[in-house]
C-alpha cells in the first residue's frame, strides 16, 4: 500500500471469474506522511482511504471480469460502515463480490477484514466507460504489478 500514490492493493489472490468475486492483500505502511495529521502520535488510516481501497479492489474486480476492455469509474459509495480502527503495519484482506452489471453500471458489495475480522464494508457502484486515452495501457501495467494479469497477458 502506497497511501501518498492512492496505490491501496499490494497484491489480487483470488479472481473467480465463475462468482465474480476478488481477494486482494494490502499492508498498511509502518510510516506515511498521512499519518503525521491522522492523528498526531496516534497514526489510523483514514475512513476515506479504507473505502478507497475497497472502491479499489472492485475497480479491479471489474477490470477482470471485463478483460481490461473499459474502465471502471467510481460515482457512489452506499451503507458505507466502519468498525475499527486500521494503524500502521496492519495486512488487510480486501474483497468484492459483483453484485450487478449492466447498462453501463456495475454495483459491487465490499469487504475489508483483519484475521477474518470485519474492519468495513461498503456498497459501491461505478459507471463503466471506454478507457481516456492511453489509460488502458497504464491499468493494464498496474493489472501485471499486482498479479491481476500475467506478464504475456493479452487483455
Amino acid at each position: 500500500m502506497r497511501l501518498e500514490y492512492f496505490e491501496m492493493i499490494d497484491r489480487v489472490t483470488v479472481l473467480d471469474r465463475e462468482t465474480k468475486r476478488i481477494e486482494a492483500q494490502s499492508t498498511v505502511p509502518q510510516e506515511s506522511p498521512v499519518f503525521e495529521g491522522h492523528f498526531p502520535g496516534h497514526p489510523l488510516v483514514p475512513g476515506v482511504l479504507l473505502t478507497e481501497t475497497m472502491a479499489q479492489a472492485s475497480g479491479y474486480l471489474v477490470l477482470g471480469l471485463m478483460d481490461f476492455t473499459h474502465m471502471p469509474f467510481l460515482m457512489a459509495v452506499d451503507k458505507a460502515r466502519f468498525r475499527t480502527f486500521v494503524g500502521p503495519g496492519t495486512v488487510l484482506t480486501v474483497s468484492a463480490q459483483l453484485e450487478h452489471e449492466g447498462s453501463g453500471y456495475a454495483v459491487t458489495k465490499a469487504r475489508i477484514a483483519v484475521e477474518g475480522k470485519a474492519i468495513c464494508d461498503a456498497e459501491l457502484r461505478f459507471r463503466i466507460m471506454p478507457f481516456p486515452e492511453g489509460m488502458d495501457e497504464l491499468m493494464r501495467a498496474q493489472g501485471r504489478r499486482i498479479g491481476l494479469l500475467t506478464e504475456n497477458a493479452d487483455a
